[in-house]
């Protein structure tokens, strides 16, 4: 019986971790629709995109020109 909890809490610490490394955040797009990711979305200069992966697991990318905030839940 005894064996069971190690494996466990060590799930168990490992989920802990990585909720806490994901920051999930709503971007609002200038014609005031929103997108829900999974993290902060990070942005990448040389194309001028932010890129995230959707609650869906899907990455996605829109264009900073149509981002009115990027707020962390």
């Amino acid at each position: 019986m005894r064996s069971g909890i190690a494996p466990t809490l060590t799930l168990l610490f490992g989920l802990f971790l990585l909720a806490g490394c994901s920051s999930p955040s709503v971007i609002t797009l200038n014609d005031g629709r929103e997108i829900q990711t999974l993290d902060r979305p990070d942005f990448d200069e040389e194309s001028g995109f932010y890129e995230f992966e959707a609650l869906d697991g899907k990455p996605g990318k829109v264009n900073k020109d149509q981002v009115r905030t990027v707020k962390e839940l």
